[in-house]
């Protein structure tokens, strides 16, 4: 594991009046073993869990129809009634199967802008802390805003599978109409390709794949579907007004535009790695036209001169354990800084953040965010202070005077249920904030929700 430093002129920082406290506040927490009181006076046995039975049809709720699965759903489901209403109104027009396919293009595209994703991030960000805590937990879930994006995605691939069967049917051998058809079935066979590599089992074992046949299909789809509007206007009356009176042309635009944004603010950054250990949101790449890596930021500017924020870089991977192996001094950033998955907890006035390893990273980015909740930090991990060193320790303790840190090297494993329980009801809380590998968050998530405690943590899709 390494840290990275992005450089930047230091500036003042209101904060640097309690740094002289965490230091040695941090180092105490490292040290504790596993039978100090910190860790003893939460422990709780399961009973006190069981006197909160599940939910009745809680695993319907919070599992098979979570609310990325109702997202999806609904996302398909209007698209379903359009097609009815179309069909009922007189039949599918080719260029009314090319405009929805389109329109859901966009929408699907549009879900992962960074521009999109700040706004809508922002927005739903913004509901007070005074509104009822049954609507902030409803707005905290925009992060399955994945659900539109998967659920608009599969339904294009469908409006234009239909365009292209019509299409063929329709076929008269004409130079300009083969040209249309090989451009057509091309497009399409790119669409099913993202939506086949774009299956979760394949997405998290083959990620490189999935990332580079993202960008360049989706690239290559553009370039086409410019040429397939073009050469379809060729073929009318007049081009102008045919392209001018066609959704799909303005959808186009926007698309276009959309995918250029983030590339026009392509830059090569200077970094400072920081080893930590060999063990262990903004994308970082060390060659911009291939792999792109998300990690979580959080502010470093409170000791170190000439930095802006720092990431933590866990080996997980290929491109991560060479990063961690070569130390790069100089990374590729693009587009503009988007809201991560903690951006929504300022809707909470008191938080419980639980995390394991290196989701300690995205916990610690509430440190940039001056509107943050009193929070109460639980950190299961390894070698705590060997792994992640005293820095690391140092920004916990910020965040939280007294975290919980649980050293697994001493302890193993500690089930995090009985302890979050007890901790939510001591501390207050109005919700737990969970960051921690994908089976730890969503069986954490799920055995909280379905005990009436509001609880969030990243998906896949996020």
């Amino acid at each position: 594991m390494y840290i990275v430093h992005l450089q930047q002129q230091r500036t003042g920082s209101s904060m640097d009046q309690f740094w002289s406290l965490a230091p040695s506040l941090a180092l105490s927490l490292a040290e504790k073993q596993p039978a100090s009181s910190s860790t003893t006076d939460v422990e709780v046995q399961k009973d006190e869990v069981d006197e909160h039975p599940r939910k009745r049809l809680g695993f319907v709720r919070y599992t098979a129809l979570n609310v990325y699965r109702r997202l999806f759903s609904l996302a398909f489901i209007g698209n379903a009634v359009a097609f009815v209403v179309l069909v009922l109104k007189g039949g599918t027009a080719p260029m009314d199967l090319v405009n929805a396919a389109a329109i859901n293009i966009a929408v699907c595209g549009l879900c992962r802008q960074p521009l999109v994703v700040n706004a809508l991030f922002i927005t739903f960000g913004s509901v007070p802390r005074s509104a009822p805590l049954r609507l902030r937990c409803l707005a905290c879930k925009i992060f399955h805003l994945g659900g539109v994006h998967s659920g608009t995605g599969v339904a294009a691939c469908l409006w234009y599978a239909a365009f292209t069967g019509v299409y063929t049917t329709q076929y008269r051998p004409a130079p300009v109409a083969t040209a249309v058809l090989v451009l057509v079935w091309l497009v399409l066979a790119l669409l099913l390709a993202i939506a086949a590599v774009a299956y979760p089992a394949f997405r998290v074992k083959y990620h490189d794949c999935f990332e580079l046949t993202h960008r360049f299909a989706n690239w290559i789809i553009l370039a086409v579907f410019w040429a397939l509007l073009l050469l379809m206007a060729a073929e009318q009356p007049s081009m102008g007004p045919f392209l001018v009176n066609l959704p799909a042309f303005w959808v186009l635009i926007v698309l276009t535009l959309a995918t250029i944004h983030p590339w026009l603010l392509l830059r090569r950054v200077p970094v400072v790695p920081e080893a930590l250990s060999p063990h262990a949101g903004m994308s970082v790449a060390t060659r911009p036209l291939a792999d792109w890596h998300s990690f979580a930021t959080f502010p470093d500017r409170f000791d170190t001169p000439g930095t802006r924020f720092s990431c933590l870089v866990s080996k997980a991977g290929d491109w991560t354990r060479g990063a961690i192996n070569t130390q790069p001094t100089h990374l590729w950033v693009r587009g503009m800084p988007a809201y991560g998955f903690g951006y929504r907890m300022r809707l909470f006035s008191r938080l419980v953040v639980v995390t394991t390893g290196s989701g300690i990273s995205p916990c610690l980015a509430f440190l940039g965010d001056e509107n943050r909740p009193q929070v109460r930090v639980v950190w299961q991990t390894k070698s705590p202070l060997k792994t992640y060193g005293q820095r690391t320790l140092d920004l916990v303790g910020r965040l939280d005077a007294e975290p919980m840190i649980f050293d697994t090297s001493h302890t193993g494993r500690v089930d995090m249920l009985p302890v979050v329980f007890r901790l939510y009801k001591e501390f207050g809380a109005e919700a737990v904030c969970i960051i921690s590998n994908p089976k730890v968050t969503s069986s954490l998530a799920f055995d909280l929700e379905s005990r009436g405690i509001p609880a969030f943590g990243p998906i896949l899709d996020s």
